[in-house]
Formats: structure tokens, sequence, C-alpha cells
């Protein structure tokens, strides 16, 4: 796997604020896909869809509150 990473602009973050960032994206042939942004502030996004179909997927705001989680049964914390 080698991932790759993409800058974008003006995109609203988790705390609110529109700010530019960079987008990382890796998958391998069996499934499993991982797409992170990471936002100039230092909030981040993140997503990871597994092997087996389930999802991880957070919001963490640049002050390290967890916006909202969301963990399926076979991935969940």
């Amino acid at each position: 796997m080698v991932g790759t990473r993409s800058g974008f602009t003006g995109e609203l973050a988790p705390c609110g604020k529109v700010v530019d960032g960079e987008h990382y994206r890796d998958e391998d042939e069996a499934g499993l896909i991982i797409r992170d942004k990471y936002y100039r502030c230092g909030c981040r996004r993140i997503l990871h869809l597994y092997h087996d179909g389930s999802i991880h997927s957070t919001s963490i705001r640049h002050n390290g509150t967890t916006v909202k989680e969301r963990f399926s049964q076979d991935h969940g914390f």
C-alpha cells in the first residue's frame, strides 16, 4: 500500500472554520480504504473502511475534542 496526499482549499473543518488542508488516501486490493483529512487549523477527519465491511469514522477538533464517533460492532473500542 502506498498512499497519496493532495491539498485542498476552503473546506469546513470540524471546529467550524473554513480552512485549507491535506487529504490522505490509501487502499489495498483486499478492500481496506483509508481517507483522512488534516486541516491547517489542527482538526482531523478519519474514515477507515475495513476488509470485513466495518467502518471507523471520527472527527476531531484542533483542541482534541471528538466531534462524532461511529464504530461498527467489529471495530468498536
